[in-house]
């Protein structure tokens, strides 16, 4: 886990109960979650691809987590030229 997220649970953790303001969280009825539907995300398919060496070790000094960057990425360009194609 890195630095920032550590010091960012801590903080979180350090906020007692009587400080959170739940003023704007709407009460859920019976009826709402009788009704609920869990979506879970699609699961990710690993795959090989050839990528320039220099992208790679750029995503990489990015700290943990650069497969998942470059999927974001990915997946931004595909919601944007998606709607595009007709």
């Amino acid at each position: 886990m890195s630095v920032s997220k550590k010091q960012r649970l801590k903080k979180i953790e350090a906020v007692r109960e009587e400080g959170i303001d739940y003023t704007d969280i709407p009460v859920l009825s019976k009826e709402f979650w009788e009704r609920a539907i869990v979506e879970y995300p699609e699961k990710k398919k690993s795959v090989t691809l050839r990528v320039d060496a220099d992208i790679i070790k750029w995503f990489k000094s990015k700290g943990k987590g650069y497969q998942t960057k470059i999927n974001a990425i990915l997946r931004s360009y595909y919601e944007t030229h998606k709607r595009k194609v007709s």
